[in-house]
């Protein structure tokens, strides 16, 4: 009986722990295997209501108000402990909800208890969640997802501790909403746009002081869902763009030192094409897909030579096997060119660049190599006419051509430079 007795108490040391400490260890399982703790014990029965983060999502539930009913105990207004980390996925029934009293509710309570982590998502078909007051002006939040959400026209935000803000697929009634968000949050360090449903605003302006990282995702024509992008933040370290430009899409200010990854379909216009080329022309490491390379080939072909990318260093380009040969007329607006990576297909041109005779240091071949002989004249090409080059590195395809016979040709091709190292590397088959 005795040793029963010992048995007992030495399995129940967990629940001789304090509570704080209790959730602290609760925090780091899923949100379903903290709730099941519940039937444990007594002790053990509301401990789930205080874990600072909570995962919550509508159609785990058998019914919506089952999950409003659910979420309405761990959102107690009278709870006096904190609230670190919240993800809400609220997926409306078809019928709706007649009283979304409860998001209001959930966010004011999130607000009181000094929320760090927010990430919200509801459903698209049945509209979007208006955005409380309260959080407007929420003094803790550190990172904030927000998807299919609605802001309001407020006169005043301010987010003194955000760091991180991801939007996708969200309203603003106008344009001086978003500009107002994104600059009452003093230390701002990334910002990602995927996509913004507005019928009626047609410019957007990103206006901060902090921003480091900005990446913009827009699948639709910013025609039909505002025109005109402005972008000015001096300390912007790196930019991604994906989708359509319409209009215009200008940046004012950025470092200088920035990284861009271009991935754009213009229009037909040119004239913005030129305005969006000035804007980045200023960067040292940029990446363009074979879109947008064809897309400004147009561009020089009938508007005139490209604007001067004098501050670019590092350029990583993937071209169509159709744009091939204007691969040097896009370089000769490089002068400053150090390392350039190529995703594409070979090709024959003549003409030498100003960065190959005096500044290309690195050339890499992404792209496996078969052995065909335009490819080799591809190597060839810049071999001979590299002044300075000093590494060259390429893959050779696991099914490529007499590989120990391309070994062969690329030691005999002439190099301008004698230093240059020719890497080459066999891709196994796996």
């Amino acid at each position: 009986m005795e040793r029963s007795t010992k048995r007992l108490i030495s399995k129940d040391r967990l629940s001789q722990l304090p509570d704080p400490l209790l959730c602290r260890i609760l925090n780091h399982l899923p949100t379903k295997e903290v709730v099941r703790t519940s039937v444990l014990s007594t002790t053990w029965r509301s401990l789930w209501l205080w874990v600072p983060s909570f995962e919550l999502n509508s159609q785990k539930f058998q019914d919506f108000d089952a999950f409003v009913s659910f979420g309405d105990r761990y959102f107690d207004y009278g709870r006096v402990s904190c609230i670190d980390k919240v993800k809400l996925t609220i997926e409306e029934p078809d019928y709706g909800v007649d009283d979304p009293s409860y998001f209001t509710t959930w966010f004011d309570v999130l607000v009181k208890s000094k929320i760090r982590h927010l990430d919200v998502k509801s459903r698209l078909d049945l509209g979007y969640h208006k955005i409380p007051l309260t959080f407007y002006t929420c003094e803790t939040l550190v990172y904030l997802k927000l998807t299919l959400v609605r802001f309001d026209d407020v006169e005043f935000v301010s987010l003194p501790c955000l760091k991180t803000m991801h939007l996708k697929y969200f309203l603003y009634p106008n344009e001086a909403t978003f500009e107002r968000l994104v600059s009452s949050c003093p230390v701002l360090e990334e910002l990602k746009i995927d996509e913004c449903f507005n019928h009626h605003t047609k410019f957007c302006r990103v206006l901060s002081k902090s921003l480091i990282r900005l990446i913009i995702r827009k699948r639709y024509s910013l025609q039909e869902y505002g025109s005109r992008v402005v972008i000015d933040a001096p300390q912007l370290h790196f930019l991604s763009i994906y989708g359509y430009l319409s209009e215009s899409f200008t940046i004012t200010n950025m470092d200088s030192n920035a990284k861009l990854d271009i991935s754009l379909a213009f229009p037909s216009n040119g004239i913005n094409i030129r305005g969006f080329l000035l804007g980045v022309s200023k960067v040292r490491d940029m990446t363009m897909c074979a879109k947008t390379i064809k897309l400004i080939k147009e561009y020089a072909t009938i508007f005139g030579p490209l604007p001067l990318f004098g501050c670019v260093s590092r350029l990583c380009v993937t071209l169509c096997v159709f744009d091939l040969k204007w691969l040097p007329t896009f370089l000769e607006s490089c002068p400053n060119l150090k390392s350039l990576i190529l995703v594409m297909n070979p090709f024959e041109c003549s003409s030498v660049p100003k960065c190959l005779l005096s500044c290309l240091e690195f050339v890499g071949f992404e792209t496996s190599i078969l052995g065909y002989t335009s490819e080799m004249e591809l190597v060839r090409y810049f071999l001979v006419n590299s002044a300075i080059l000093k590494k060259l590195t390429l893959r050779l395809h696991y099914n490529a051509i007499r590989q120990y016979d391309i070994f062969n040709k690329l030691l005999k091709i002439p190099k301008r430079c004698r230093a240059c190292e020719v890497v080459p590397t066999l891709l196994q088959f796996i």
